[in-house]
């Protein structure tokens, strides 16, 4: 069973509440998002309306303590919120994760008066947030984001700029990284980082332009030039000098929402597929009838159930804290983003001249399930994060350091 210890760290934990949830997530999703779809790739934006539906629900605020205005919940009932909206429009739950890459590093490492003074606007859906960290030169790899903040009269002046910034364009608070000292060495490249709270009207943060990514339409990344901003001391989140561990703890937690992400993508189109192959008519026959179709089919409902069980196995292993947590976490980011590529393609080709018609909608699941495989850490990424986790473990049980 090696590197897990017992059966009970398989286990998936998911009450009646948590079902009455998702039942009321895909009824805003159906109600709301279905109709807009067409619109929203359309015009890439998202109606207003659809955001101000989704504040009076609370959605913005699920997963957020309500001490500090959000709706509470579990990371059982953000994934299934995740799921149930990527199912119909990923770009509608990027925008809401977004705000979560802002409020988890703030509720974990922030102090009380940073908490009281950003998370509930949030939570309550008044404002938007982001969070800054990759750059032209930096994504996957932390360690190298070239962004500066020096100590200057009493407060941090940031000069960089940012890239692939998810929700910024909207945004009214972003967490942004910088380096505050240079690394001790080449091996320690993770050091000398740290996390600052920046709000948008300050002088020096301009949004720069959108950036055209083949997916996610509605809801796509923007530049963030940083020139001199000025932020004050109270506003360094975490320690000074240890904001890589501010990263990876947030990156950690978001890996089982683009996980819950991948899943509703291949869920929205294994459904399409499979409602296709019944109407279509092919030789007289539906299309469901030849078995290269309902092969295909086939495959692609066992590889969504897998990834679904993956996914919800992870969120239930962080919600306990479990020391395992993060290794799950990367193998259901990297198992369910694969598999949505996968189902999506086979979507694509069950519709077969429909698939790559725009007008379908089809081909849009597999624009999507492309980038999750990216962000939050490549795919490849991961795979190297899983055996380094693996090689750590046995070596604290079995070897005696220096």
């Amino acid at each position: 069973m090696f590197p897990f210890e017992s059966l009970q760290d398989f286990e998936i934990k998911v009450t009646e509440d948590h079902e009455l949830f998702r039942r009321t997530v895909r009824e805003f999703a159906e109600k709301e998002l279905l109709p807009n779809v067409q619109k929203i790739e359309r015009n890439n934006e998202i109606p207003e309306e659809i955001y101000q539906r989704a504040r009076e629900m609370g959605l913005m605020g699920v997963g957020i303590p309500e001490a500090y205005g959000g709706q509470g919940g579990d990371m059982m009932m953000t994934t299934i919120a995740n799921e149930e909206l990527s199912r119909v429009s990923p770009a509608f739950m990027v925008r809401i994760g977004a705000n979560h890459l802002f409020t988890t590093p703030v509720l974990i490492f922030g102090t009380e008066e940073q908490k009281r003074k950003y998370i509930p606007p949030v939570a309550k859906g008044e404002v938007f947030a982001a969070h800054a960290n990759t750059e032209p030169g930096a994504g996957s790899d932390v360690a190298g984001i070239k962004t500066t903040a020096r100590r200057e009269n009493g407060k941090w002046v940031i000069n960089g700029r940012k890239y692939f910034i998810t929700g910024s364009d909207k945004a009214s608070f972003l967490v942004v990284s910088a380096r505050t000292s240079p690394p001790p060495s080449r091996h320690e490249r993770w050091k000398g980082l740290t996390f600052f709270i920046v709000e948008r009207d300050w002088p020096g943060v301009k949004i720069g332009s959108k950036i055209n990514v083949m997916g996610l339409r509605g809801e796509q990344p923007n530049e963030v030039i940083l020139d001199n901003v000025e932020v004050p001391e109270e506003n360094v989140l975490g320690k000074i000098d240890e904001g890589f561990k501010v990263a990876v703890t947030t990156y950690d937690r978001g890996r089982v929402g683009v996980a819950a992400q991948a899943v509703g993508i291949a869920q929205g189109a294994f459904e399409r597929a499979f409602n296709y192959s019944l109407q279509r008519q092919a030789f007289e026959r539906p299309l469901i009838s030849f078995e290269g179709v309902a092969f295909k089919l086939s495959d692609m409902l066992a590889h969504l159930e897998s990834a679904r069980l993956l996914t919800y196995w992870a969120a239930t292993l962080s919600e306990k804290n479990n020391n395992l947590a993060v290794t799950a976490a990367s193998l259901a980011k990297m198992i369910a983003t694969e598999v949505a590529e996968q189902v999506s393609s086979l979507a694509i080709k069950i519709h077969g001249g429909a698939g790559v018609e725009v007008q379908t909608g089809v081909e849009r699941y597999l624009r999507d399930a492309m980038i999750t495989t990216i962000y939050e850490g490549a795919n490849d990424i991961q795979r190297l994060m899983v055996i380094r986790d693996l090689v750590r473990k046995l070596i604290g049980k079995n070897v005696e350091l220096a």
